[in-house]
């Protein structure tokens, strides 16, 4: 008996490619790193390394997000039930973070984080929209950076995280936006 579905297919599909695509480009996302690795009209598989002591703050958007941890470790804050909680994943861990839901990443170690993150082709358009080209000279984010960061945000319905929500769960990230709703 065979129990393949149709999305089993299309998400094998997806990972045989990977192995047989060049990388595309390597964006910086306000420190992670985002590396196209495969694109379809449903997927979008990329590289994301967050650095050492980096943080990726609290977020959600319709769009699911998986996770595979390819080395080091990190704290990802997820849903259990009715509240949210810090849970570290480790290199071979799985993460599965649902559309809508609440979420966070922060990597509190002293090397990276890598993780193969496979998501919906609608959130790889919002990564190349906000995404800064990968360069030796990269500068902190400006304030021009951080506003269309937050107009982009909006455009694609993905809700950013306040600065106190952040702070309920131990996340400082002066000078980004937060945005609820």
């Amino acid at each position: 008996m065979n129990n393949v579905t149709s999305a089993d297919r299309n998400v094998s599909a997806v990972l045989a490619q990977v192995a047989h695509t060049p990388p595309g480009p390597t964006l910086d996302v306000f420190g992670a790193t985002l590396e196209f690795l495969s694109w379809t009209d449903e997927f979008c598989v990329m590289r994301g390394v967050v650095p050492p002591e980096g943080v990726v703050p609290l977020h959600r958007h319709a769009d699911a997000e998986d996770f595979f941890i390819l080395s080091g470790q990190q704290e990802v804050l997820v849903s259990e039930g009715s509240r949210l909680v810090w849970r570290t994943a480790r290199t071979g861990d799985y993460v599965r973070v649902p559309g809508g839901i609440w979420h966070a990443h922060r990597n509190l170690t002293d090397r990276p984080a890598v993780d193969l993150i496979v998501t919906t082709a609608r959130l790889g358009r919002f990564f190349t929209e906000i995404g800064r080209p990968l360069t030796d000279s990269l500068k902190p984010p400006t304030a021009e950076d951080l506003a269309h960061f937050a107009a982009t945000s909006s455009k694609y319905g993905y809700e950013l995280g306040t600065p106190e929500q952040n702070a309920a769960y131990g996340i400082a990230v002066p000078g980004f936006p937060g945005e609820s709703g």
